[in-house]
């Protein structure tokens, strides 16, 4: 009986030998590709030109003619005067009235006139430099114009009027949330009892803080970390509480 026979030994054959690339699988091609190129050729080929493709050619002598495209005018109109006409030009023979004097004294109209009449008084003005440029002291604020009034330091009828209708609506308000705690029988926790909480409350996470101060440099176990992801929710959870017993005065808390 033959026994197999074995490769011959070689040590070229230690060697690891580079594996080639295969081949890359052949590009997808798809069945209807020629169709759809036949079915494009058809398509384009009834859009390329713009409107109809055949248009009438213009007559030669449909040409374009002096004043054809300017729009007609209105038939004319006879012009009828109807406004006042201004009074004619006097004539050259025509001469005016001559010889009327006037027996006024101007000059001593207007003397009297000044001396009982009232002395103009001079505008207020202020200089702000020494060159003399002049300004309105009215218009200033230089002037305590407002403090002198009658009602100056008096409170506005409307802004009394305001804070009256804001005063009943918070009475309202109050009234409202003081009727609806008592059908839900909600307590009010007094000044006294809500220090004793808030201090209870920080007292609570300063023990929580030890501990976490008290864990090691090192977290490199799953209970350790599992036991500082619990102490910093705790303080983390203590902070919210004490934060919302600082920020609100009153307190209410639901009866069991």
């Amino acid at each position: 009986m033959d026994r197999p026979r074995c490769p011959s030994e070689s040590i070229y054959n230690l060697i690891p030998s580079k594996m080639g690339e295969p081949p890359p699988p052949p590009r997808y091609k798809s069945v209807f590709q020629e169709n759809m190129k036949d079915d494009m050729k058809n398509i384009k080929g009834t859009m390329k030109t713009m409107g109809p493709a055949k248009l009438d050619v213009p007559s030669p002598s449909n040409f374009l003619r002096k004043h054809s495209s300017d729009k007609p005018l209105p038939p004319k109109k006879k012009f009828n005067f109807t406004a006042s006409r201004k009074p004619a030009v006097p004539l050259r023979t025509d001469h005016p009235v001559m010889g009327i004097q006037s027996g006024k004294n101007f000059i001593n109209t207007n003397a009297a006139d000044v001396i009982v009449g009232v002395a103009k008084k001079p505008k207020p003005m202020y200089v702000d430099r020494r060159t003399g440029d002049k300004h309105d002291l009215e218009t200033s604020g230089l002037l305590p114009k407002y403090i002198k009034k009658k009602d100056y330091g008096i409170t506005p009828e409307y802004i009394s009027k305001r804070n009256e209708d804001v005063k009943k609506a918070q009475e309202e308000y109050d009234n409202y949330i003081q009727e609806n705690l008592r059908k839900a029988a909600m307590k009010r926790l007094s000044d006294e009892e809500r220090e004793a909480v808030l201090q209870g409350l920080k007292k609570n996470w300063e023990e929580v803080h030890r501990e976490f101060q008290s864990l090691s440099v090192f977290i490199d176990s799953i209970p350790k970390k599992t036991r500082k992801q619990k102490l910093e929710e705790e303080m983390r959870q203590l902070e919210h509480d004490i934060s919302i017993l600082e920020k609100h005065k009153i307190i209410y808390i639901a009866n069991k």
